[in-house]
């Protein structure tokens, strides 16, 4: 019989892999948006800007119910909403429906992000391995498994709506079913008074870590396609999309020896250097199999830096874990769907290529922010060894 907590890593790994399907589903299907709306880069990335504006809107609900339940709770009534949301996004025939539904897919994917952090670290604490980072691993083996199902659907020219719909039909078998099976009492019983305040400057670092991430990962989603379409010309656009998915998954499912291995100070240098290397591939040298090349290096180089960055949340002191996780999910939500609009902003003035920069900016910025990071830690140990001296 499988003990009960495997049957919990097991029922949370779902949660991950179901989320990773949903949104690689969403993101490789842009292009079709794109060119069924005859939107221009500009016009998408309007479109694109109101997701930011919806995890905003969409704080103190979140807030309030990481604070008021068990993360289960808010994990199941956003993954109705997440599924719905994507439904309606292959239903849209007009822009009107299309914004309800990205207003309500941003919402309910940022509730997700925080209950499903939350999970993990509550999982965590049942083995004595590290674990979290192959739940990311999982999320990013969904991503894959959700490409290529949109791969087989661009290819068979099935519509985005019975698309999307299949996709909606799974998700809902499987949060019926693995929900009786998530962790449950988790809620914190210190720390849960949620309040819109300055954060502490350790939760703010790791909150502009995942910033940057988001949007080098997020914008990889939205704008791959859409690079290989426009710039280096490819009718199967997802390629570039499956082959980065499979090198985030790789990575993230190693990501937990590699940190037994080397310090997670050196995992990020390695991660920002892979990032800015991969991108510049793909912008200087703009033929299929450089820009692949290109778009696997940053898979690899961004896979990391999620899982390291929730585990250092651990760290965080005054709130309780979900509170910390739902601040830090804050800058990773706003990242994860700013960098997108601001790429086809950019794109409109200076062309796709150009806009690509972005990519290396944010992929630079971990050096600085991950030393700051570190050097906080290092304080504190300081300052605990010298009170218990």
């Amino acid at each position: 019989m499988i003990a009960s907590n495997q049957k919990q890593r097991i029922a949370l790994s779902a949660y991950f892999l179901l989320s990773g399907i949903c949104f690689s589903s969403w993101a490789s299907r842009i292009p079709t948006i794109k060119a069924n709306f005859n939107f221009s880069a500009e016009d998408l990335g309007n479109l694109l800007m109101i997701l930011p504006a919806s995890a905003i809107i969409g704080i103190p609900l979140s807030g309030w119910l990481v604070a008021k339940f068990d993360s289960r709770i808010p994990l199941q009534i956003s993954s109705f909403a997440f599924l719905l949301s994507l439904f309606l996004i292959g239903f849209a025939d007009s822009l009107f429906v299309l914004i309800i539904a990205l207003v309500l897919f941003s919402i309910s994917m940022r509730i997700i992000n925080i209950a499903i952090n939350t999970q993990s670290i509550s999982v965590q604490e049942k083995f004595k391995k590290r674990i979290v980072g192959s739940f990311h691993g999982i999320w990013s083996i969904g991503g894959i498994l959700g490409v290529l199902f949109s791969t087989i659907m661009i290819k068979y020219q099935i519509s985005i709506f019975w698309h999307l719909l299949s996709v909606s039909i799974f998700g809902l078998i499987i949060i019926l079913s693995m929900f009786p099976l998530l962790i449950k009492n988790d809620k914190a019983k210190t720390g849960n008074s949620f309040k819109l305040e300055k954060p502490s400057k350790y939760i703010a670092l790791l909150g502009f870590m995942v910033f940057f991430a988001a949007i080098c990962e997020g914008g990889m989603y939205d704008w791959n396609g859409v690079y290989l379409k426009e710039i280096v010309k490819q009718e199967v656009f997802t390629y570039g999309y499956l082959l980065f998915m499979v090198c985030m998954t790789i990575s993230r499912l190693t990501i937990d020896r590699l940190m037994e291995k080397f310090s997670m100070q050196t995992l990020y240098f390695a991660g920002s250097i892979l990032i800015m290397f991969g991108v510049s591939i793909a912008i200087i040298f703009p033929t299929l199999w450089t820009v692949l090349i290109g778009f696997s290096m940053v898979g690899f180089g961004v896979s990391g830096l999620y899982p390291m960055t929730f585990i250092l949340a651990a760290k965080a002191k005054k709130y309780s874990l979900p509170i910390v996780i739902s601040i830090i999910s804050t800058y990773s939500t706003v990242g994860m769907f700013l960098g997108p609009p601001i790429i086809g902003y950019l794109a409109h003035v200076f062309g796709l290529q150009k806009a690509f920069i972005v990519f290396i900016i944010g992929g630079f910025m971990f050096i600085p922010l991950s030393k700051m990071v570190f050097d906080h830690l290092k304080m504190w140990e300081k300052t605990s060894t010298n009170q218990v001296n």
